[in-house]
């Protein structure tokens, strides 16, 4: 390789391949910890959908494009040595500022409109994760000391970013998920890196001298200012969760009218609601829906085997109550949540009473066949039923699991013009000989959105009992019978295991 022109600038050394591996390796797994960690940060107030998901995942590949793209542009004009740890620091101080960022602007913007979806994503990763990306450039433009080893040189520290992306990813939804809060992780993270970018700027300015590297006053100043009033907006800021488990920002409150009465949030939305002193206590429409199919589905008092499937205790608590005896089996999938029910919901667990933790849909495979009489559908995340829940092959997998007589019922969610109801009505009615729907009368119009049960047998459904029992609840609804369902179903799609877009169905038109 031609030596350089006499006079031409001197290019900046490289970095010793240890760091500049390292430097690549951390700041793409920040990026990835960062983009994993938003779906939790964001979740109580947008909830957790596809569209979350995908905004999320969006708003770091465009951080991730346009930190590149900037960060290269940087490269050219400046020593990249003088750049590094200035922007360790700044992507710290920016990950710090994430969290009061995302619990005051949360406050403003809950809901699940898809503008406020995006700009709460996009104040939750775009800042740090650009400039995070931005170091990669950086370190490359160092290395790149021989051009004839560009291609290496690149392709290596491009891999051994994407292997700090994926050891990011796995050890973030595997590890620090469960073992961590949202905010140490975060907290973590930004300490992390700011100690980093302090250590690299020590190092740096010893190997070039203390005039070569050395920052003006007022920008360590600055810096410094920026990571305290990181850390006070961060202390300040209000804290949505009570309890954060693997999967739900969650929280207990008491009723104010009735001591004894706990109300269970999950991610901001009403969950489940509790009466210490009397399971018979069903505060919810639909749970009132669900405990009347109860009580007209056997004789009084008739002990039922049970299956649930989602980890709302109130149900089982009812038919424990109501018909001792029963065999209760809870499926649910977060185990955070079957502790907080026991710590502060009354949960006692027994051989009548048994939760198992997993996806309903993986157990349900394991359940016997013809081995239960009632089996309740009330699953969801944030207020959507999970795709895979809602499908016709998970239709056909209860079928198996009820015996001839037994009945399914269903707690759906939906708003106006209830295309998705529609569906799952149609997806339950391809596996089930008998279906019928218990709705608010404005919900079946179209006017208003609500929760509705589904009702579903091989066997003729004790329909005749339904009607006086929903006259007696505060509440007005209606029952929707067989043929009404078939009329107001219409050619509405079978959702199933290849095709089953819930959340787009869901989406008000």
């Amino acid at each position: 390789m031609a030596e350089p022109a006499a006079g031409a600038p001197v290019p900046p050394r490289a970095l010793p391949n240890g760091l500049a591996a390292f430097l690549v390796f951390l700041s793409s797994g920040a990026v990835l910890v960062l983009e994993t960690v938003s779906l939790r940060l964001v979740g109580p107030y947008v909830g957790v959908t596809l569209q979350v998901t995908s905004s999320v995942i969006g708003m770091a590949l465009a951080a991730i494009a346009y930190g590149a793209w900037f960060g290269g542009w940087l490269a050219d004009r400046r020593d990249p040595r003088t750049l590094l740890a200035p922007a360790l620091m700044l992507a710290g101080i920016a990950t710090a500022v994430t969290l009061p960022i995302v619990r005051y602007a949360g406050e403003v913007l809950r809901g699940g409109a898809a503008s406020a979806v995006l700009l709460l994503t996009a104040l939750t990763v775009l800042l740090p994760a650009a400039l995070l990306a931005g170091i990669t450039p950086l370190v490359v433009k160092l290395q790149l000391a021989d051009l004839r080893r560009t291609g290496q040189v690149v392709g290596k520290l491009s891999g051994i970013g994407t292997l700090g992306g994926i050891t990011a990813t796995l050890g973030t939804g595997f590890v620090l998920v469960a073992a961590l809060s949202s905010t140490v992780i975060v907290l973590g993270l930004a300490a992390v890196l700011g100690v980093t970018g302090l250590a690299l700027g020590f190092w740096l300015r010893r190997q070039t001298g203390p005039s070569g590297l050395s920052a003006p006053g007022r920008v360590k100043a600055a810096l410094a200012l920026l990571g305290l009033a990181a850390a006070g907006l961060t202390a300040a800021a209000p804290n949505p969760c009570d309890v954060e488990t693997a999967y739900h920002c969650a929280r207990v409150e008491v009723d104010p009218s009735w001591p004894q009465g706990r109300t269970l949030y999950l991610n901001s939305a009403e969950h489940s609601y509790v009466d210490l002193d009397e399971p018979n206590h069903l505060k919810y429409a639909y749970t009132q829906w669900i405990g009347l199919v109860a009580d007209v589905a056997r004789p009084a008092k008739q002990p039922m085997d049970a299956l649930h499937l989602g980890g709302g205790f109130t149900v089982p608590h009812y038919l424990a109550a109501t018909r001792p005896g029963t065999d209760n089996l809870v499926f649910e999938l977060d185990g955070g949540l079957v502790e907080l029910d026991r710590r502060e919901l009354g949960l006692r667990t027994g051989p009548q009473m048994r939760a198992e933790v997993g996806d309903a849909r993986v157990l349900l495979r394991g359940e016997p066949t013809d081995s239960r009489d009632f089996v309740v559908g009330d699953a969801f995340g944030h207020l959507v039923v999970p795709w895979h829940l809602a499908t016709r092959e998970m239709a056909a997998d209860i079928r198996r699991v009820l015996r001839p007589d037994g009945i399914y019922v269903q707690n759906v969610i939906d708003y106006p013009p209830g295309r998705f109801i529609r569906a799952e009505l149609a997806t339950v009615k391809a596996e089930f000989a008998h279906v019928a729907l218990i709705a608010p009368p404005g919900a079946i119009d179209g006017q208003q959105g609500a929760n509705f049960v589904i009702v579903a047998s091989d066997a003729p459904l004790p329909l005749a009992a339904i009607p006086p029992g929903l006259k007696l609840l505060p509440e007005r609804a209606e029952l929707m019978d067989e043929a009404a369902v078939t009329g107001w179903v219409g050619d509405a799609m079978v959702l199933t295991d290849d095709y089953a877009p819930v959340d787009q169905l869901l989406a008000t038109a």
